[in-house]
């Protein structure tokens, strides 16, 4: 694993975690990507990814979740102070290209960290 580890304590496993920044939490957008986020209720920056079947087949929607949390893995501490983030994965991301995604996930965390940073 190294220096950028992702273990289960970076991720968002509860619904009610889901819920809470579908219902309360800012988001950001891009035409990719709708990232919710909310200042965490613990010690650690955590990711949850949604990708529903209209983006496209189980390959398809497990190869988007994989560049998610490569990314998180590698920038997850640009966030600071710790937040919650859910990212969605809008149905054009299929048709992208891993290095177009991960453009667009830098836009999205930037927007997260500037918010987070105010």
């Amino acid at each position: 694993m190294g220096v950028f580890p992702y273990k289960k304590c970076h991720r968002l496993t509860r619904r009610q975690d889901f819920v809470r920044l579908s219902h309360r939490g800012p988001r950001a957008e891009n035409s990719w990507f709708i990232a919710a986020f909310r200042p965490a209720l613990g010690p650690e920056t955590r990711l949850g990814v949604t990708v529903t079947r209209k983006v496209g087949c189980a390959v398809v929607r497990n190869r988007i979740k994989r560049l998610v949390r490569e990314y998180f893995r590698l920038h997850r501490h640009l966030l600071s102070p710790p937040h919650d983030v859910n990212v969605i994965a809008k149905a054009v991301a299929k048709n992208a290209d891993n290095a177009t995604l991960f453009a667009a996930l830098e836009d999205i965390f930037g927007r997260v960290g500037k918010a987070a940073s105010r």
